[in-house]
C-alpha cells in the first residue's frame, strides 16, 4: 500500500532524512518511531505530498507522490501534530466543510459525517463549537476529518500528545479499530503508543532508519542475555555469592536489593531457572516469585538510537 525507497530530503544543505526505505502493507498499523528531530514529520509530509523530496521515490496505492499527487491525496487521510481545526465552527459544520473540500459526493456527505461521528465517538458533541471542546475531543475531530473521505491510508502524527491518560487510552482503542479497515502509519516518539497499537515498528534516528520489524522480533534479535526476575523472602551477600556460581549466569542486577528482588542475566538460550530455584530453596531463602523479563521497547529504542549502527 505504501512503498518508500531511498527517500532523501535536505533543507538548505542540512539533512532531514537520508536514503530511507520501508513498506507498509494494506490494513497494517505501523509505528514510525524516533526521537524529536529524527525526521518523522518530514517523512510524513513527503508521503502526504506537502513537501517534495530531494531524491528517492514514494508511492501510495501504486501512485507516485510526486507525479500523481492528486490521486495520492484522495487516498490519504492526514492528522498533523497540530490539526487545523476551525474553532468557530461546530463539529458537524466543520466535517461538512472538509467533506466538500475532499470531493465527497453531495448525496454521500451526510452518511459520511454520521459514520465518522459515530466511529470517533463524537456524536454527542456534533453541535458544539470546536473551540469549546476538550483536547481529547479535538483530537477525535481531527481523526474524523482525516476519515471523512474514506481514505485507504491514515497517517497520524503524534495523535495522543498532550492528552490525559483516559483520553490516550480512548484514542489508542480507536486507532486499533481503524486498522484493518485502513492502512495506518502512526508517527510518534511515545514508546507505549507503538507497543499498544502497532504490528510493526520503523525506528528512525538522525534521519536514517535503524530498524524495521515487529517489537517481538526486535526484542529477540537484539538481546544479549536472557533475564529472569526473582523475589526472595530475604536477600544478603551470601545468597548472591551462591547464585554467581550457577553455570551460564552472567550478571546479577542488584538495583532492587532492598526490596528482596534481583534481575538475573544469563547466556541467551541457557535456562537457569531450575538451578536458581534449587540454590535459593536449598539455602533456606524462600522463593516468592520468578518470571522472565522481556526486552522492553524502551531498551530497544535506546540501544538503536545510541549506537552508531542498528538492525535491519
Amino acid at each position: 500500500m505504501i512503498e518508500v525507497e531511498n527517500l532523501t530530503k535536505y533543507y538548505k544543505g542540512i539533512r532531514a532524512v537520508e536514503d530511507i526505505t520501508f513498506n507498509v502493507s494494506k490494513g497494517e498499523i505501523v509505528g514510525f518511531l524516533g526521537p524529536n528531530g529524527a525526521g518523522k514529520t518530514t517523512t510524513m509530509r513527503i508521503i502526504t505530498c506537502f513537501i517534495p523530496a530531494t531524491k528517492g521515490t514514494a508511492r501510495v496505492a501504486g501512485f507516485d507522490v510526486f507525479k500523481d499527487s492528486f490521486e495520492v491525496k484522495k487516498r490519504i487521510g492526514y492528522l498533523p501534530e497540530n490539526p487545523p481545526l476551525y474553532k468557530e465552527m461546530t463539529v458537524s459544520s466543520f466535517l461538512e466543510f472538509v467533506a466538500k473540500l475532499r470531493g465527497v459526493e453531495g448525496k454521500k456527505i451526510r452518511n459520511r459525517i454520521d459514520y465518522v461521528l459515530e466511529k470517533c465517538g463524537i456524536s454527542g458533541v456534533k453541535n458544539r463549537l470546536i473551540g469549546n471542546l476538550s483536547k481529547g475531543y479535538k483530537q477525535r475531530v481531527g481523526i474524523a476529518q482525516a476519515l471523512i473521505h474514506d481514505p485507504e491510508v491514515l497517517i497520524l502524527d503524534e495523535p495522543t500528545i498532550g492528552l490525559d491518560p483516559k483520553q490516550i487510552t480512548e484514542i489508542r482503542h480507536l486507532i486499533k479499530e481503524l486498522g484493518g479497515e485502513h492502512t495506518v502509519i502512526l508517527s510518534t516518539h511515545i514508546l507505549p503508543e507503538v507497543t499498544m497499537t502497532c504490528q510493526r515498528v520503523v525506528i528512525i534516528n538522525e534521519g536514517k532508519i535503524v530498524a524495521i520489524d515487529s517489537y517481538e522480533s526486535l526484542s529477540v534479535n537484539l538481546k544479549k542475555s536472557d533475564k529472569t526476575f526473582i523475589r526472595l523472602s530475604r536477600i544478603d551477600e551470601d545468597i548472591i555469592r551462591k547464585l554467581e556460581l550457577i553455570k551460564g549466569l552472567t550478571h546479577i542486577n542488584k538495583e532492587n536489593f532492598a526490596e528482596n528482588s534481583l534481575i538475573i542475566e544469563s547466556e541467551v538460550g541457557v535456562d537457569i531457572r531450575e538451578e536458581l530455584a534449587t540454590v535459593c530453596v536449598k539455602n533456606n531463602y524462600g522463593l516468592l516469585e520468578m518470571k522472565p523479563v522481556a526486552m522492553s521497547l524502551e531498551d530497544i529504542f535506546l540501544k538503536l538510537t545510541t549506537e552508531e549502527k542498528g538492525v535491519n
